[in-house]
């Protein structure tokens, strides 16, 4: 087997805070380009959206999720110098910071060996709706 390379810049578009899911876009990116067994990278372009993985089949973890980090990184904190971009700018920093902004998951048979439940998502982390770039890399055979 020869191994192989594959990238593609794939772009979302956002409605404001919330986890976007991305994992039909690459596996079908995976299936377009016949991937077989190997590893895709998923990588966010961004420094106030960010990746993760996360439960797919109870709405709640989502809702959870994102209240979750509202709390943790919350709007117009006093403490933040950064303010130039509004006051959801510093928190989607934070926010980023904590979660992922690239994500390694193996393939097999063309598709991400993602667990039952498991989804992977864009977390947008802005008010504003954004046009956000991911890039897909793929190695294997």
């Amino acid at each position: 087997m020869t191994p192989r390379h594959e990238q593609i810049q794939h772009t979302l578009e956002t409605r404001g805070p919330g986890l976007y899911p991305l994992g039909g876009s690459v596996d079908r990116w995976l299936r377009e380009i016949g991937a077989d067994r190997g590893l895709v990278t998923v990588f966010c372009r961004h420094t106030s959206a960010s990746l993760t993985i996360q439960e797919n089949a109870d709405p709640d973890v989502l809702a959870d999720l994102s209240e979750a980090f509202a709390r943790l990184a919350p709007e117009n904190a006093p403490w933040y110098r950064h303010r130039e971009e509004g006051p959801d700018d510093m928190p989607g920093h934070i926010r980023t910071a904590l979660t992922d902004v690239s994500l390694a998951i193996p393939v097999a048979e063309g598709a991400m060996l993602l667990g039952t439940w498991q989804e992977v998502y864009l977390f947008e982390h802005r008010r504003q709706p954004h046009t956000r770039c991911v890039v897909l890399h793929y190695a294997g055979y």
